[in-house]
């Protein structure tokens, strides 16, 4: 990669392994769905206008239905469940977790595309991975209970969906349409239950959560965007991907660094085999430099 790429590349990694942090921060205070829409309503603010500028808006909503289901499965759902689990485990946890996405989407793009196959070195991959998920799950649920454990593996599975919808129905659509159009959607859909209880929520909340949430908003969702699709117009969408397997890491150093998270051998070794086991199940022969055209992931958080 270019010396851009690499800055794009590392910035990203960062980007979109702080969510977990600020998350856990925000909840203190504020509620999920409360966060959820604060979140998206800021984000559009700030991502309307680009969308806007380059003329993609318009066209983002002419597929209105699978614009919708996209904006409940990669946005409004998986946000929803990630803040209100972190009221319950740690960040770094819920960053390892969320790791496992590449392994449920490999399963499920082997279930609609017969043409994927599912060779030896995948199906071990798939094993080995989930065998690190299991292994986290299974030591934690004493600790945080199993509703957010149930609510993290929904978010692993909705996260799994989401690239494939823009596969399959938004391929064709602006992506920063799309990006600007769903998280406008996301606002809308959280409005009536969040609106009337902002201002009760402005006078209580505290200046951590406050900057938390505007961290989530700013850097987490809009930046995130603008960084994630100049990456992958400078290196591809294939090798844009990778950051899926940095994000974790990142997650479980700001864990242990600010919010004074333990991170045990346990820890090391789950991240371990989720990570190896990721890398396999989704390896693919060398593709084509001319058509690099790999699904593209959305904020993982």
């Amino acid at each position: 990669m270019s010396r851009r790429g690499w800055i794009l590349f590392v910035a990203m990694c960062v980007v979109w392994g702080i969510p977990y942090l600020l998350i856990k921060v925000a909840v203190r205070e504020i509620g999920p769905a409360e966060l959820v829409f604060l979140r998206t309503a800021l984000g559009a603010v700030l991502l309307l206008p680009i969308a806007l500028a380059r003329k993609e808006l318009r066209a983002s909503l002419r597929p209105w239905l699978p614009l919708l289901i996209y904006t409940v499965v990669e946005i409004g759902l998986p946000w929803l469940l990630l803040s209100d689990a972190e009221l319950h485990v740690d960040s770094s946890f819920t960053g390892l977790v969320i790791a496992g996405v590449p392994l449920v989407a490999a399963i499920l793009a082997r279930l609609m595309n017969r043409n994927e196959k599912l060779t030896a070195a995948r199906v071990g991959g798939l094993l080995v991975g989930f065998a690190g998920v299991a292994l986290l799950l299974g030591f934690h649920v004493g600790a945080g209970g199993v509703v957010p454990m149930l609510e993290l593996v929904g978010v692993v599975v909705c996260y799994a969906i989401g690239p494939l919808i823009i596969e399959r129905w938004l391929a064709d659509v602006p992506r920063y349409g799309v990006a600007a159009a769903s998280l406008v959607v996301g606002a809308v859909l959280f409005a009536p239950v969040v609106v009337p209880d902002l201002p009760d929520l402005a006078r209580t909340v505290s200046l951590g959560p406050a900057l938390a949430v505007l961290g989530l908003s700013v850097i987490c969702t809009a930046l995130a965007f603008v960084l994630f699709f100049a990456l992958i117009a400078e290196v591809g969408g294939v090798r844009a991907t990778v950051i899926t397997f940095v994000n974790p890491a990142v997650a479980v150093i700001l864990g242990w660094m600010i919010l004074d998270e333990d991170v045990t051998v346990l820890t090391a070794v789950a991240f371990a085999l989720i990570l190896v086991g990721s890398v396999l199940a989704t390896r693919r022969k060398a593709p084509d430099r001319t058509a690099d055209t790999a699904p593209e992931p959305v904020p993982a958080s």
